[in-house]
């Protein structure tokens, strides 16, 4: 008997089937392979090319994989509240920052509730937003900076229940002081959790940390392994929380999401001290290189906190989208934001030295090639 495939035979929520069929990012691999070949530079999903710690890869080497992981996640947790001095009832891990938004979005947002971002901010919250049916109001940026004024009064404007701020920032590497986010909080209306994406912090001047006390019932903190960590494929994030907002992921998270090698990689992983302290180093010489890359080039690099460099490109976004094509042509995966006017620019990853060396001898070729285009338009 053969069946006729018709989408119309599965019975979707009409939320669900009213969702576009995509994803916030295309990942360099499918890239590759449309193009039927790798890149010479992975330099555009901001992870850490300087790696994990040995001791994180020798833990999670040494995990017992035939068992589920430990779905309290109580040793990392343990070690996390002992980290920022708080309780392990004030710490969650989930997969990834990604996969905590998802479940805090579950949580709070019903189809209509108004949620507050930024125009050109970091997706995947929205992708959740959309997702469970919030209303996504969106602020401009302000000089290139997440508009935390604007943002907290929009949230105030309509009756917000999620407010979403990511410091520092993606895509641009701005960032604010931690002293400012902590005195903005009071501007933040009744009833409105502010989610702060801190996935950068690691990579950041020490005061662009704020200060805040952990059972504040207005604030949800969120970290990761991804980035300065160099553990981007285990998946790995955590929130700080109160006690009462953290028990309530219990109701709606996957016990069993985290793995035992993730686990264990992540625990070795926040001990070794050494070895962070060295990646912050290479992640800050390698931002120098990107930045005198970009000047020799006739481009503006912004100043940034995180693991890559913002290059304005001078032109408007066609003109950048030339550029990027022209690099990922030449084996050099960049990526740029998606919203005016930052989409003037490109957003380069901190690499290798290597890395840079392709990115510096690709560039050139790039920008005269996207002049030309731009010329014959």
């Amino acid at each position: 008997m053969r069946y006729v495939m018709d989408m119309t035979q599965y019975r979707l929520t009409p939320l669900a089937a009213s969702l576009p069929s995509t994803v916030p990012f295309v990942g360099p691999e499918t890239q590759e392979r449309a193009q039927g070949r790798r890149f010479a530079a992975r330099l555009g999903a901001n992870e850490s090319v300087f790696g994990p710690s040995p001791r994180a890869t020798e833990a999670m080497a040494a995990a017992q994989q035939w068992m589920y992981g430990d779905p309290e996640s109580f040793d990392l947790r343990s070690a996390l509240a002992a980290h920022h001095s708080v309780t392990p009832e004030h710490i969650i891990v989930g997969e990834g920052i990604d996969g905590l938004l998802g479940y805090l979005v579950r949580l709070m947002i019903a189809p209509g509730d108004p949620v507050i971002t930024s125009e050109g901010a970091y997706p995947t919250f929205n992708y959740h937003v959309a997702g469970y049916g919030g209303i996504l109001h969106k602020v401009p940026y302000l000089d290139d900076h997440e508009d935390v004024a604007a943002l907290f009064k929009e949230a105030s404007e309509k009756d917000a229940k999620l407010v979403y701020l990511a410091n520092p920032d993606n895509p641009m590497g701005s960032w604010h002081t931690g002293e400012k986010i902590a005195s903005a909080l009071d501007m933040l209306p009744q009833g409105c959790l502010l989610v702060l994406d801190e996935a950068y912090i690691e990579c950041a001047p020490a005061e662009a940390a704020p200060a805040l006390n952990a059972d504040d019932p207005r604030l949800i903190r969120m970290r990761t392994f991804s980035k300065a960590y160099g553990l981007a494929g285990a998946r790995v994030g955590y929130a700080i929380g109160t006690p009462d907002l953290i028990a309530a992921f219990g109701k709606v998270r996957n016990h069993f999401g985290m793995n035992r090698a993730a686990q264990a990689g992540a625990l070795a992983a926040l001990l070794d001290t050494g070895w962070l302290a060295q990646v912050q180093e290479r992640i800050a010489a390698a931002r120098d290189r990107i930045a005198q890359i970009a000047v020799h080039n006739g481009l503006s690099p912004l100043p940034s906190a995180a693991n890559f460099v913002a290059v304005d490109c001078g032109r408007d976004a066609a003109f950048a989208k030339a550029v990027l094509d022209g690099l990922v042509a030449r084996g050099i995966f960049v990526r740029m934001p998606f919203a005016a006017p930052q989409n003037r620019c490109i957003r380069v990853s901190c690499g290798t030295p290597a890395d840079l060396d392709a990115f510096a001898a690709a560039l050139p070729d790039a920008l005269s090639d996207a002049k030309i285009g731009m010329t014959q338009a």
